[in-house]
């Protein structure tokens, strides 16, 4: 099952809404994490996108919920702009809301997706043996989304991906690759013995530093060619 919520709106499109959040991350003397508010926004936004994009979906609003202060929101909105630019989307309007009448200890950010889907655009793939599997990008979470920014998969390649027909795509979050592969089929469970990878199948991924994608075998060139680097083959046993 995806992150998302699908509502019909009629008998042509869904509402697909996407939503993300953050705590104890940002520059507040008591948080965990020390980045900057640009780079909160950025990676949330890119979250509850990247859940909607490989839903089907195409975004048409952000709305963001500020608990970092009023002195923040421009930052902010800066950081979401920046992801919408990388997509394309530059024309996806911003709107939300600051907590400004108490001053929080920590730093707090949530962040929603809306997005319209063609019904058409509905497809789910059952597991079979043909089918083969890679992870682009690496799962990071934490100071590792900034110290190893080279391993986190641009959301240029993340795009490029999801315009290939007939081909799967999951992003992954805090419960690590192996948690997002058995969401992804209602036939079979994975096991972490089953898969043979260089990565850590368990490892939280934080803010989607890495997608899975499912795709058949003619299939595999073309995307080796857009990922480069960021491609990892994952062989299911």
């Amino acid at each position: 099952m995806r992150d998302i919520i699908t509502i019909p709106l009629n008998n042509e499109d869904s509402l697909i809404i996407a939503s993300d959040n953050s705590g104890g991350i940002g520059m507040k003397a008591g948080d965990h994490v020390q980045v900057s508010y640009e780079t909160i926004a950025y990676y949330s936004f890119r979250v509850a996108a990247m859940e909607c994009i490989a839903t089907g979906g195409e975004p048409f609003s952000v709305v963001l919920h500020n608990f970092c202060g009023d002195n923040t929101w421009n930052e902010l909105v800066n950081g979401i702009q920046k992801g919408l630019a990388e997509l394309k989307l530059e024309d996806v309007p911003v709107t939300g809301s600051t907590e400004s009448n108490f001053d929080l200890q920590q730093s707090a950010v949530g962040l929603v997706v809306l997005g319209k889907m063609a019904l058409s655009k509905i497809s789910e793939k059952a597991f079979s043996n043909d089918l083969k599997f890679a992870v682009i990008g690496s799962p990071l979470v934490g100071n590792e989304v900034i110290d190893n920014k080279d391993q986190v998969v641009p959301l240029s390649v993340f795009l490029e991906v999801t315009k290939i027909r007939e081909i799967l795509v999951w992003p992954v979050g805090s419960k690590g690759i192996l948690y997002e592969l058995n969401q992804m089929f209602t036939n079979t469970e994975f096991t972490k013995d089953m898969l043979n990878t260089n990565l850590d199948v368990l490892k939280s991924s934080g803010p989607s530093t890495c997608f899975i994608i499912a795709f058949e075998q003619d299939q595999e060139e073309a995307l080796k060619k857009i990922a480069n680097a960021y491609y990892h083959t994952i062989t299911i046993k």
